[in-house]
């Protein structure tokens, strides 16, 4: 069995055709690429108990985001200790155990909802399918430039598009599974019909005799529902969400496919070139025909360069995706109520696959001709004028609702990213140009350290500033309400603000429900101030671009 999985057991034989890699790649990545559809479980488990709503015991928001960032910690940091370790096994291994830690990360996870313990959603999801992530991300990358070194950006381009698309066929999974697995919870009545009690900021209802949580669904909240209902009172945790029988049919799916394309996976023999193979002109441009020990290529400023190049870029985008489907839902779905409802939103983060996925072939592809500098340099400068467009939409839709700022919101988002995926896509292509091909595994391991600190910096800086500008906003809204106004809607004095937003009976929605007319919504401003940082990085990012030169002759290891 040990022999099965060798590095020597793969050598292709004579005449095996190189095309054939495309699809194991491929086949991985649009597994492990799954992750970028998290923001689809959002919605699911903050209303694991409410499940029309979120109940006062739901996990909030900020605290299933960070899931999200664990997996991509944990992808970094996996990569950057089995780069070397690739190298030596070959990836057929790796991309195996891939398949076990990201299949069986699913399946803990799922138990981890069941069971209500929120650490095991993030020790099989985070950590182990985090290690899933990074060993299967990296598995095809070096295999492919040896087997293209003549078209580098388009092979890397043709593995990664995989994890650019895997959200695309996510987005068909997961909430058509949750929706079989769904049952609404008891529904008790109207409002109006309903007796209610606030106790501790939480909302109750006698129930022979005994007081029993409820929910409450408003005409806001019935958009957000999986499965829409009437508005009224719902009995908590009487229903079930669907989320963590989801987690449990994934999880077979992705392993039997992972384990499938590791199977297909070939290396090339030593030495091996492509017929016509023509080596590249050294002094013209950045390409390099000499190689870089891995542990020598950390001690250049090129990689740290690249690093930071990477990192900036992450944390610009990473954050957007993880809570894309509020994103659209915060900005537009109070202005454009009849167009962006929750299945637009789920259809907003489907097109982000799309245009990330294409968006790494397209990029990794046109920088074998524009070169890989150039294609940086369009990704940042570009890319910093887009983000900082999109406070002027959310501001001029608050105003005045228009399907015109919608237009332009999400063509501006889909051109993001589409470079956000294309910088991932070229970078395994950047790294080959500058410290040649032989460890370009390991050496594209250890950079995928920076996608793990921005895993970290992103998700942390969208919902730090989303957390203080809601809450801001919350308190704006309150003082323009009568006292008495406030306490008859939820059963509690304006004295008792920070409990009742705490246990989610008070939400900007809620507020805007009784709120003085001609009262702006502020929820598409929310994200103002996360929109002109990520800006301001890709600034940063461009200047490290500008700096980049060809790694010193005394780096190079002797032929």
């Amino acid at each position: 069995m040990a022999g099965l999985f060798s590095k020597q057991h793969i050598v292709a034989k004579e005449g095996f055709h190189r095309w054939l890699i495309a699809p194991a790649a491929l086949g991985i990545h649009l597994c492990i690429g799954s992750v970028y559809a998290w923001s689809l479980f959002n919605p699911a488990l903050i209303t694991r108990i409410g499940v029309v709503t979120s109940a006062a015991d739901d996990w909030d928001l900020k605290s299933v985001v960070w899931i999200f960032t664990v997996a991509i910690v944990f992808l970094g940091l996996s990569a950057a200790f089995a780069g070397k370790w690739l190298e030596k096994v070959g990836p057929r291994r790796v991309g195996a155990i891939a398949a076990v830690c990201w299949g069986g990360g699913f399946i803990i996870g799922g138990i981890g909802i069941v069971t209500g313990q929120l650490w095991l959603l993030y020790l099989g999801y985070g950590v182990l399918g985090g290690c899933g992530l990074g060993l299967g991300y990296i598995s095809p990358v070096s295999t492919l430039i040896r087997w293209f070194p003549d078209r580098r950006g388009m092979a890397t381009g043709i593995a990664i598009m995989g994890f650019g698309g895997g959200a695309m066929i996510a987005k068909f999974m997961i909430e058509p599974l949750m929706r079989v697995f769904y049952k609404a919870p008891e529904y008790l009545g109207t409002l109006d019909s309903v007796t209610l009690v606030t106790e501790a900021g939480r909302r109750m209802v006698d129930v022979a005799g005994q007081l029993k949580e409820v929910v409450v669904v408003g005409a806001n909240d019935v958009a957000n529902m999986l499965v829409p209902g009437p508005e009224g009172v719902y009995l908590a945790g009487t229903g079930n969400i669907g989320v963590a029988e989801t987690f449990f049919t994934l999880g077979v799916v992705y392993f039997v496919i992972m384990m499938t394309a590791a199977f297909a996976y070939r290396v090339p023999k030593e030495g091996w070139l492509p017929a016509g193979y023509v080596a590249p002109d050294e002094t013209k441009g950045m390409i390099t025909e000499h190689d870089v020990h891995i542990d020598q290529a950390l001690k250049t400023p090129q990689f740290w360069q690249l690093w930071l190049m990477l990192c900036l870029n992450v944390t610009a985008g990473i954050g957007v995706i993880s809570v894309a489907k509020t994103m659209m839902k915060d900005i537009f779905g109070g202005a454009l109520p009849d167009v962006v409802n929750l299945e637009f939103a789920a259809t907003y983060v489907l097109m982000i696959s799309v245009f990330n996925m294409v968006g790494r072939f397209f990029w990794a592809s046109s920088s074998d001709y524009l070169g890989r500098k150039n294609t940086y340099f369009i990704f940042f400068g570009l890319g910093a004028l887009l983000y900082a467009s999109i406070p002027f939409f959310a501001q001029a839709v608050s105003v005045s609702p228009s399907i015109m700022w919608l237009v332009l919101f999400y063509a501006a988002t889909m051109l993001i990213f589409t470079m956000y995926g294309g910088a991932f896509a070229t970078i395994p292509a950047y790294l080959a140009d500058i410290f040649g091909t032989k460890f370009v595994g390991g050496i594209h391991g250890r950079l995928l350290t920076a996608w793990s600190t921005a895993g970290v910096l992103g998700p942390l800086a969208i919902t730090s500033l989303r957390e203080s500008s809601t809450a801001n906003a919350i308190n704006n809204l309150v003082e323009k309400l009568e006292p008495a106004v406030f306490q008859t809607t939820f059963g509690a004095g304006i004295d008792q603000l920070d409990t009742l937003v705490q246990t989610k009976t008070v939400t900007i929605s809620k507020l805007m429900e009784i709120a003085p007319s001609g009262t702006i919504d502020p929820t598409p401003s929310l994200y103002n101030q996360t929109m002109y940082l990520m800006a301001s990085l890709l600034i940063v990012a461009f200047i490290a671009n500008f700096f980049m030169r060809p790694v010193h002759t005394s780096h190079h290891m002797e032929k």
